[in-house]
């Protein structure tokens, strides 16, 4: 699979552990020791689980080893149907991890295939994972949160099976406990599994091609979420008539075409990380348009085999019944385009600071000025076109793992100003007079807010901000271009 931009190699994941030992040197110790490894990083008690509340059963931390007689780190190979939600508001994580497993070179990057319970055994696994444009190798032991040796959150179909389980503990891990992972976009998690590049379309404004883009990306190997809809906190959750649960998580598996009464019909595979819900619209197990398909086109689509919580359904229905699509592009040519490119990344790790760099959005044009100025140079236009097209990527970073503080994520966006000279630091005055040449759709409080632009060459500055003032916080802003932007 084509992949011309990607984030920096993972064999190169920066260590993390407070030890500053390697995964491989702790394991070595733990085996000369003849010990099985305890992570004092993420101790096996509530501070690791929900460090705010009290659980609501009894907790008991177990090995695999203490769970079944005979553990497999990955029983035959990794799938999709691994991947089962637990008692934990982590159906994004579930989406992502379970998307993951479609695209075989990601999938090993993230997951260290050469782990096992056998042979050099030790109680230690490692995964990696994507951080603000570096790769860190995250450490865990694997004691798990049981109770009536049942796991307690993701778990896999195969109840020896247990990378899944780790990797959600190891992503626990990363991101301060397992409370922390309560609730959150599938898009997240898919950045964090590949460096990649996201884009959120809204099914009711996606664009007339949409078919064709999400054909387009799971061609590429990209990572696909979708949403379903729940117009009140109190609905989400709750399954509407068709099957669906509202407010959910779900994972794009599939998209395809088939002969149905002499005209193609637009088929798209979903999959519910709980591995429990189904459709009962068209397209479904049982429905009857499957009566008049080919018997060789059935088995080609995997009808009636697949997987508990697995359907198919048609297109249209598809957009009425999901608000939200999240693509992870593992390179950021615009899914439109038929040809592959070379992309640039330049990167820039910064900070609202109060008091000096937390000015807030343009509508205080008071401290607005005081923001980060970002310069952005753009030299080459799109072939045969007068713009030049670049992709804008701002993240703020560790909220997550800032929760159990109060630290919420903040709305932030950007804007993008035409700059009247190379060595210009734009003044309060500037901001009174000019508007901006584009700027994100909206401030957001997600984790990552991206947009698509074209703009004329020039110099420009781009100007990252949060919503209001006074708001404190890091960030990584992430620019694609054909060539290096920030100058």
């Amino acid at each position: 699979m084509p992949s011309l931009y990607q984030a920096p190699a993972p064999k190169d994941a920066r260590i993390i552990h407070s030890s500053g030992q390697s995964f491989e040197q702790l394991r070595q110790e733990c085996l000369r020791k003849g010990t099985l490894f305890e992570d004092p990083d993420f101790p096996a008690n509530s501070s690791s689980l929900f460090p705010s509340e009290e659980p609501e059963s009894p907790v008991v931390w177990k090995r695999p080893g203490e769970i079944v007689k005979h553990p497999e780190f990955i029983l035959g190979w990794a799938t999709r149907t691994d991947i089962c939600q637990g008692k934990l508001g982590d159906c994004w994580l579930a989406a992502a991890i379970a998307s993951l497993t479609l695209n075989e070179k990601a999938l090993a990057r993230v997951v260290p295939q050469d782990q096992n319970f056998g042979s050099g055994y030790a109680g230690i696994f490692h995964f990696r994972l994507w951080q603000y444009n570096e790769w860190v190798d995250v450490v865990i032991d694997d004691r798990l949160p049981t109770t009536s040796d049942r796991l307690i959150y993701l778990h896999s179909a195969y109840r020896n099976e247990f990378w899944g389980a780790l990797l959600e503990k190891a992503y626990a891990k990363l991101n301060g406990s397992y409370e922390a992972l309560y609730w959150g976009n599938t898009i997240e998690a898919m950045v964090d599994f590949t460096g990649g590049v996201p884009e959120t379309f809204t099914n009711e404004e996606a664009p007339e091609n949409f078919y064709e883009i999400l054909e387009k990306a799971l061609k590429r190997g990209s990572l696909v979420g979708c949403i379903t809809n729940a117009r009140k906190t109190a609905e989400s959750k709750a399954r509407d008539p068709f099957g669906h649960i509202k407010g959910h998580c779900y994972t794009v598996t599939g998209i395809d075409q088939v002969n149905f009464r002499g005209q193609k019909t637009e088929l798209i595979r979903v999959r519910d990380p709980w591995g429990r819900a189904k459709w009962y619209g068209p397209w479904s197990d049982s429905s009857s348009e499957w009566h008049s398909v080919d018997l060789a086109e059935q088995t080609r689509l995997c009808h009636p085999a697949l997987d508990k919580g697995e359907f198919w359904m048609a297109f249209a229905d598809f957009k009425a019944h999901f608000v939200k699509v999240e693509i992870c592009n593992l390179t950021p040519d615009a899914l439109e385009e038929d040809a592959l490119r070379k992309w640039e990344v330049t990167v820039h790790q910064g900070s609202w600071v109060l008091g000096s760099t937390a000015g807030g959005c343009r509508k205080f044009l008071d401290t607005f000025w005081t923001n980060p100025q970002i310069k952005l140079s753009l030299t080459e236009k799109d072939e045969g076109q007068e713009e030049c097209t670049f992709l804008v990527a701002l993240m703020q970073k560790d909220r997550r793992k800032h929760k159990r503080f109060g630290a919420d994520q903040l709305k932030i966006g950007y804007s993008i100003y035409q700059c009247p000279s190379k060595d210009a630091h734009l003044s309060k005055d500037f901001f009174r007079k000019h508007a901006p040449q584009a700027r994100s759709k909206f401030f957001l409080n997600l984790r990552e807010v991206s947009d698509r632009f074209k703009l004329p060459p020039g110099e420009y500055i781009l100007i990252p901000s949060t919503s209001k003032p006074n708001q404190e916080a890091d960030f990584c802003l992430r620019i694609f271009s054909k060539k290096k932007a920030i100058t």
